[in-house]
Parts: structure tokens; sequence; C-alpha cells
């Protein structure tokens, strides 16, 4: 990442202060705040306020998978993140913000009317039969925020929430899903007053679309709005629909992501505008959902092609990307690659046909410490670099495709993902984990680790299995990919 000074939307965002060469963008990686935790801020939103870009997020943990509370980092270049803690911090006992409550989809304004920066997120409990939108208020961006209320929006139920503000008047929108029941399955789009303290109007309805997680992004010419199928963790294809104006009329949606990779095993919620000084990017900021360890989730940032007039929107996958948020240029990473056809294999693993993987050969029965493949002759530098692990895993897939027989299909529990095992140079003293999350017949995805290789060509990657909860199977693997050391 290189330096900044440009607009942002969703929600607006002007950067005008310089920050040094940074880090790259990995999708899918542990992204590591700089104490060294892991960033804790899902299903969440990005501001820009005094030459700092903001996140805001779930903050979710294995004791407390919600009503976390909502966690706040600030970073210069959208990739070196620091934590500021809880911005929204659970009350015992309040109605609406207790750790046994949902606190889901924060976002984030400025009100210029008020000077206070207003937090709203989909407030509800367990069970998710109260729907309500959450209020609360700070005077610093980073907070303590203060709840001021949970209200029905409009007199209408909310379940999943966005926020998008207007580039060109400043305005700001609330975007939600209204429920489940059969009374509800809209999503709105609602305009907020002008110190965004309350809704006054619906400004348009995608009507029993029975879709969530909406996010609009906006460019010179159009609206687009993405929004997920209702698959609960498990992803599905997020779809767009386009207008010139808010109130419509929207056109029928479209798949916004190769068939069957399911967005990238990913969820929308949220995009952003960069207007730099030599182009406009837009990025996607979604969710790699872990049902079985929703605080491990990870985060899908994807550049997006937009061209309005062919009226389209489409996802770009990089497994590594350095963004300059100052002219908004981005470039993919380039790395080398190694085929799992040139590897060893180990035990039960065999080399297999498979007219869809790199030189028609992919890896198959990779399971615990004994079928093992080791890729050979890698070069390193001696200081971490992001490594891409492209593989197989059909263990779900669902929606009327059948898994690969494990688990059983009849009675079976469907799993979203594979744990293998990774060890360099053959130091077993130190394996690290690698979550391949389920793709689909023939259909290769990847997921990245952030390895330190030693100086040199003789080092040596090993993969087997760990144990996911139900069996220690790795996923099928077609090739790594090798890429050189952030600056």
């Amino acid at each position: 990442m290189l330096g900044p000074k440009m607009w942002f939307s969703s929600g607006l965002l002007l950067l005008s202060a310089a920050v040094a060469q940074g880090k790259y963008i990995v999708p899918g990686a542990r992204w590591r705040a700089t104490d060294g935790s892991l960033v804790n801020a899902h299903a969440g939103s990005v501001l820009f306020d005094n030459g700092t870009f903001w996140l805001f997020g779930e903050y979710k943990t294995q004791d407390h998978p919600e009503g976390g509370g909502v966690a706040v980092y600030s970073s210069p270049d959208l990739a070196t993140w620091t934590s500021h803690g809880l911005a929204l911090e659970p009350v015992e006992g309040d109605p609406y913000i207790s750790s046994k409550n949902i606190i889901q989809r924060p976002k984030v304004v400025k009100s210029e009317s008020t000077g206070q920066y207003h937090m709203w997120w989909h407030a509800d409990n367990s069970s998710y039969g109260l729907l309500l939108q959450g209020f609360a208020t700070a005077d610093t961006i980073a907070g303590p925020y203060t709840l001021v209320n949970a209200t029905a929006p409009l007199g209408n139920w909310s379940q999943d929430f966005g926020l998008f503000t207007d580039y060109k008047d400043g305005r700001s929108y609330a975007l939600y899903s209204n429920g489940d029941s059969v009374e509800g399955r809209d999503v709105y789009i609602s305009s907020y007053d002008k110190g965004v303290t309350a809704l006054d109007q619906v400004v348009h309805r995608f009507d029993k679309y029975d879709l969530e997680a909406p996010t609009i992004i906006q460019t010179d010419k159009s609206y687009y709005a993405l929004m997920s199928h209702k698959t609960g963790y498990r992803p599905n294809n997020v779809v767009c629909f386009r207008a010139d104006s808010l109130s419509g009329p929207w056109s029928q949606p479209w798949i916004v992501a190769p068939l069957n990779t399911r967005t990238f095993n990913s969820q929308s919620g949220f995009t952003l505008r960069i207007n730099g000084r030599r182009k406009t990017t837009y990025l996607y900021l979604g969710d790699q959902w872990d049902s079985n360890s929703i605080w491990e989730s990870r985060y899908i940032w994807l550049p997006m092609a937009i061209d309005d007039k062919k009226k389209t929107l489409e996802l770009e996958w990089h497994d590594v990307y350095d963004l300059d948020v100052k002219t908004a240029d981005w470039r993919p990473v380039k790395g080398k690659e190694y085929y799992a056809k040139d590897a060893t294999v180990n035990g039960a693993a065999f080399k297999q046909e498979a007219n869809f993987a790199s030189g028609g050969t992919i890896v198959t029965g990779i399971e615990g410490n004994d079928s093992t493949v080791t890729f050979h002759n890698i070069v390193g530098t001696g200081k971490p670099q992001w490594v891409s692990f492209y593989y197989q895993n059909i263990d779900d897939m669902g929606f009327g495709d059948q898994p690969g027989g494990s688990p059983d299909r009849i009675g079976g529990s469907w799993q979203l993902r594979r744990i293998s095992s990774v060890v360099v140079n053959g130091d077993t003293e130190n394996v690290e984990t690698l979550f391949q999350r389920d793709t689909h017949k023939g259909i290769i995805l990847s997921t990245p680790l952030q390895l330190t290789l030693a100086k040199g060509s003789k080092n040596t990657i090993t993969v087997g299995g760990l144990y996911n909860g139900f069996h220690y199977k790795g996923a099928d693997l077609d090739k790594i990919i090798v890429y050189p050391p952030e600056t």
C-alpha cells in the first residue's frame, strides 16, 4: 500500500495525508493488527476521518460469538490496522446492547449538523424477535459510543443493515432487509433526516426478492446495489441491481462472481469508492464466514470492475494486490507457481487426472500426518511471504448438488471447511493451519498463509490434514503460488 488523497464512498471519504509504503491486501488471510492480534471487526464498514480510515465491525470471540460489541481499528492505507478496542461496549442488563443481544453490521457516519459520530446497526435479541435498528452517538470517532435508542424503521422490521452516503449531495440512506416472515422478505432504501438521527421516508423497496446484506456503490452515472441470498453462514451467489436513481427503476439482478464460486466464498456487506488522482477504484468488502468457529471468519476485499456503458459490475479475484490509496491505482502482485503434478506424494495421497487443474493433475487423498504432498525447490527470501494454496474441497457444495461422500448426504452434517497442516522444510515443531472452505466439483479456489522460507531455492512445503471436528482430511491440491515479501 502506498499513499492517499481522494474521495471514498459508501460513506464518502476524502484523504489528504501522505503515508509510507506498506502492506498488501490479501483476501481471506489472517489479518494481523499492529499489536499482532487478529483483526476482529466482522460485517464491518469503513469511514474516513481526519486523514485516517476507520474500520468498525462485530467483535466476536469463542465465548461471545454474538453480543461482543463493536470493535474499531484505524489505518493510513486500508492494510495496516491499529486496534482502538471497543467503540460500543456491551452493557449488562440493557435490553438492546447486552452481551446476550445481537449487535450486527455496524455502520458509522459523521453528522454534520450535530458534529457527532452516529453509529447504526441491526439490534436484536438472540431469537431475532425484535428486528430493530440501534442508534448510538459519540463525540470522537473511536468512541465510546452511547446508546440513544433502538427503533423499528418507519414502523417496519429491520434485519441485515447497511448505510450508504451519496457523494454528490451528502445525503445518507439506511439499507435493510425486513425479516424472514411471509409479510417481510423485502429490502428497503430509506433516507435519513439531515442530522442522520432518524429515517424520514422510504425511497425504494426491492419487493419479495428475499435478500440480505445490502450495500450500494455509486459511480458518476449509476447506483449499484449488491445483496446476498439468505443461506445463513453458508456462502451463496451475491447479486447486483443497477439504477440511475436510488428511487429506481432498478434492473433485474445478476450474479457478480464466477458461478459455483459462491462469490469466492463470501457474503456482501460494504463497498468503497476510491476516487484518486489517476483513476476511481471500487472495492467490495465482504465476509468469509466460518460457522464452526465464527470468530475465525475472514475478510474478502476485492476490486470491482464496473462498466457504466455496459451496465455491468463484476468482482475480480486476486490472491494478493497492492493498492495506492493516493492515486487509486492497484496492481495484482505476481508470484511463482509450483504445481502439484510436480510434487511428491506420501502414504495414501495420490495424483489424479483433472482436466480443470493445472497441468491436468490434482493431488487427492491428503489426510493426517501420513498421507501428504510435498512441494520442492521453492525459492524463498528469508522474510515472511504470502503463499496461496489452490485447492478443491467438495464436502458441502449444497443447494441441490451432492457432496463428495463426506459427510454422509443422508443425515450427515454439512461442513464448510477442511483444515490442512502446512510444514516448511520439515520443521514439524512449527505446524501452520490452513483453512480450506468448500468449493465445488471442478472449482479451484485459493486460501493464503504467510510463511517464512529460507533464503535460496531448496525450500520444501509439506501439506497434510488436521482435525476439523469430523475428520483429518485436507483438501485436494492443484498448486501453490509464492509471492514476494511485502515492502
